[in-house]
């Protein structure tokens, strides 16, 4: 027995191989059942008709009568569940008005008694007496054997169907795992490397489980030292970039200068964003909250941009409302979004809406420029992507502002949505809820 559980727990084509093994076994038990019974049926009715009219036919006729008692005829066959028909040359008499059989119709077999005679039409037996000038017909009312053969059938079809149901819960629940194994998947997809598939499968499933787990373990080591790296040389760089800064200043002014000072804010910028998207990207990042009027937040941050030549319009509602905010952060959310609908806005009018829908503000900066193509709008907001490899910096950025967006929306418990169509414009969404979420809040 242990030889054999072994090879079942560690194999998943084995326990396959068992199913529908022990299917096809149940399956053709229940067809030479049916047949058995079904040839048993038949045979025994074909035997058990002039057997029990050869022990009962005298005391049937005589409970008849001769001339016929027709109360007696029918009683009888209600009693014994089979059709009488009497003839004469002036008499048609049947207990049934279906009257299934023609019998006048019917062959000679053999005979039974010196009265009774077997007789047959349709592949179906009957008996045929001949006694005081009257012709006595018995036969079954209905097919029984024919019945049989249904509920043979029936319950032959039954517990197929009950097999086959069996069977497929067996194999379903053979395959949870795969659907573990696809849900899994799917998180780490997303960027859930902390989850993991849980299994004690044994067999190919559980090995499958177990690599796929091992691979998250590696997917999130390699992008951990990444950060850790990235964040190192962030951290490094800064002190260079102080020296050079103090170097630039006692450098003679000239378009030079001016250029070199341009380049090294550019870099500064660069490292900062890098640092807030890194710190933001960590499960433990921290929101210094604070309660902040968002309207009158976002009019203040909008009023750097006025100058802008398409012109900046800030619809809000007429009664502000208080949310707790990460001040800091979001005010690099508005200000990347308001960058980057100016850079791409192509001089036409932007509008910046705020609407309260019940605990959450809907921030909307709508811009009628060039437009995003569809097949970038879902790696938009990805680190360094650019909808336009051959942007320059200065045209373009380092495609870390909307990405620094979502990340801000995310920490806050936010989303940030991009519409988007080409000639016509971009709408960005943003929808943050009253309260970030408590565990990722210092209030």
């Amino acid at each position: 027995m242990i030889t054999l559980v072994e090879p079942v727990n560690k194999s998943l084509f084995f326990r396959l191989f068992l199913i529908f093994g022990i299917t096809l076994v149940l399956f053709l038990i229940i067809i030479f059942a049916s047949l058995q019974l079904t040839s048993n049926e038949r045979d025994s009715a074909i035997e058990t008709i002039p057997d029990y009219f050869t022990r009962n036919v005298e005391s049937v006729i005589q409970d008849i009568g001769a001339p016929p008692n027709l109360g007696n005829a029918m009683r009888l066959a209600n009693e014994l569940d089979w059709t009488i028909n009497i003839r004469n040359p002036i008499m048609r008499w049947s207990s049934d008005a279906e009257n299934r059989l023609n019998v006048d119709s019917s062959q000679y077999l053999e005979t039974l008694t010196t009265e009774a005679e077997r007789r047959t039409i349709s592949n179906e037996d009957i008996i045929m007496v001949k006694r005081g000038g009257y012709d006595f017909y018995f036969y079954p009312r209905s097919m029984n054997d024919n019945n049989f053969t249904y509920f043979v059938l029936y319950i032959g079809l039954t517990l197929a169907a009950l097999v086959l149901f069996i069977n497929y819960l067996m194999v379903n629940k053979l395959l949870d795992p795969v659907r573990l194994l696809k849900e899994g998947a799917e998180r780490i997809e997303k960027g859930d490397l902390n989850f993991r598939v849980k299994s004690n499968r044994q067999d190919e499933l559980g090995e499958l489980t177990e690599s796929i787990n091992h691979m998250a373990d590696s997917l999130q080591s390699m992008l951990e030292a990444k950060r850790q790296l990235l964040m190192a040389i962030s951290h490094e760089l800064r002190t260079p970039i102080t020296k050079a800064k103090l170097r630039l200043e006692f450098m003679p002014t000239s378009e030079e200068k001016t250029q070199l000072r341009e380049d090294i804010d550019e870099i500064d910028l660069l490292i900062s964003d890098l640092l807030e998207a890194e710190q933001l990207n960590n499960e433990h990042s921290v929101l210094v909250a604070e309660p902040v009027e968002f309207a009158g937040f976002v009019k203040s941050i909008a009023k750097q941009f006025e100058t802008y030549e398409g012109g900046l319009k800030i619809d809000t509602p007429e009664e502000d409302e208080i949310f707790h905010l990460d001040k800091l952060r979001v005010r690099l959310l508005i200000t990347n979004l308001l960058n980057n609908a100016i850079r791409h806005g192509q001089a036409e009018p932007i509008l910046v809406k705020v609407s309260f829908d019940k605990d959450r503000v809907i921030l909307k900066v709508i811009d009628h420029g060039e437009g995003i193509p569809e097949k970038h709008l879902s790696q938009i907001t990805e680190p360094f992507y650019r909808a336009d490899s051959s942007r320059q910096r200065n045209t373009g950025g380092f495609g870390l502002g909307l990405y620094l967006c979502r990340l801000i929306a995310e920490a806050h418990g936010g989303s940030l949505l991009i519409h988007s169509e080409m000639e016509k414009g971009t709408r960005l969404t943003v929808s943050l809820p009253r309260h970030p979420p408590s565990s990722e809040a210092k209030q």
